[in-house]
């Protein structure tokens, strides 16, 4: 183990959590790549440095299978290593993701946009139907429109939605041991007994249609590894997309002179979005990574032997060497070539349907809630701990003007 320097990032407590961008910046100054102790508990190598983080997404010598973890069961019963594409590398990797793709085309992605318009606007309509025109932009909003979407897409009952989101939250953004291990227990059992039932009764959806590839094609994927592609969607289709959406209107409502130049022309909405990708995006780190071997990045020996390593997303994106002012929020700057979806071959397959919600999700709220405020102060709004997974639980937010006044 290394006797590298460590920096205690979760001595910072909610301050970080809150805003990490202070601690980042300044661990730029002193270089690309840091030995850190995490809130969740645990040391790591995190890469700060936008062309070092770029170039580290992309290095085979940074495994993403937890088998190469130290301690590791090596086992597919194992949750942790149920075999989904953001744990897996090629050759697995390579034929998992072939099998993925060829359902989760972007025909299919584009048919799912009159659905998107519509939950989009039913939830709208929940929210101005209010007397007092205030409603939490997370739970009302952007939290059940990329659930209601994904779970229409694989064909998970959306009455489960509190469910899986507080299993899912407990593994993403509010990581504590035992409680989180049993979380994903249960997440693994619910998908098991659900492919089950989509054996009997097949649908529409995705999952059906790879059940259904299952029994024609030798190569199809696996039980196991359906229930690994099952919940990385469950999570990645709606947490990441729920955080987009809230992280990045936060950033608009304080911001009016972004909000107002977008009001005044809808044609900046897709630089918007890619800005609210960069400097609000919803993934602080990527996934956990493991050296195969011996890695030099940024003027830095990474053991190997299976040394954690986090590429820092949320810190490559506000680096100066590559976006200039990177912490000023500007919906006409050139955010192209953000990490936001990571990069290389586990680049997000799943970017542009979070692109195509967030979109209809900005546009429409900004079109029919004129009044659309925050209703609590930004400095005082609670974050989730994980540096992995950048969100908030609530965001108050005033959708209409009323003649009520006070708290």
């Amino acid at each position: 183990m290394s006797e590298e320097p460590i920096v205690d990032l979760a001595a910072l407590g909610a301050d970080f959590a809150r805003d990490p961008h202070p601690t980042y910046a300044e661990l730029r100054r002193q270089g690309p790549v840091h030995r850190v102790l995490l809130p969740e508990g645990f040391a790591a190598w995190l890469v700060v440095g936008y062309e070092e983080a770029r170039a580290a997404l992309s290095d085979p010598r940074l495994s993403n299978d937890w088998r190469n973890s130290p301690g590791a069961a090596g086992t597919d019963d194992d949750p942790w290593s149920s075999p989904h594409m953001l744990i897996s590398d090629p050759p697995r990797h390579t034929r998992l993701r072939k099998l993925v793709v060829r359902e989760f085309t972007p025909r299919r992605v584009q048919a799912l946009g009159p659905r998107v318009q519509k939950v989009t606007d039913e939830l709208i309509d929940s929210m101005l139907a209010r007397p007092d025109g205030r409603a939490d932009l997370v739970k009302d909003f952007a939290f059940p429109l990329p659930a209601a979407i994904i779970c229409e897409l694989l064909g998970v009952p959306f009455s489960d939605r509190d469910k899986f989101h507080h299993w899912t939250t407990l593994v993403t953004k509010q990581w504590n041991g035992a409680e989180a291990e049993a979380a994903l227990a249960e997440l693994d059992d619910y998908l098991k007994a659900l492919l089950a039932d989509k054996r009997v009764h097949p649908g529409d959806d995705l999952l059906s249609g790879l059940v259904r590839r299952r029994e024609e094609d030798e190569d199809a994927l696996s039980d196991a590894e359906m229930v690994g592609l099952a919940v990385l969607l469950l999570v990645a289709g709606h947490e990441t997309t729920t955080s987009l959406l809230s992280n990045g209107m936060l950033a608009l409502l304080r911001h009016p002179d972004q909000l107002s130049g977008l009001r005044a022309d809808f044609s900046l909405l897709d630089g918007a979005v890619e800005e609210m990708l960069r400097h609000s995006g919803p993934t602080g780190t990527s996934l956990h990574r493991f050296t195969t071997e011996p890695v030099r990045i940024g003027g830095r020996t990474i053991p190997g032997g299976g040394e954690l390593v986090l590429i820092g997303n949320t810190p490559a994106n506000r680096d100066p060497s590559r976006f200039p002012d990177p912490d000023r929020f500007d919906i006409r700057r050139e955010a192209a070539g953000h990490l936001a979806f990571g990069h290389g071959i586990h680049a997000c397959f799943g970017a542009p349907l979070a692109r195509l919600e967030a979109k209809t999700a900005v546009r429409s709220l900004l079109e029919r809630c004129p009044d659309l405020a925050l209703d609590a102060d930004p400095a005082g709004l609670a974050w989730y701990p994980s540096v992995m997974m950048r969100g908030l639980p609530h965001l108050p937010v005033r959708v209409r003007a009323t003649s009520r006044t006070g708290s």
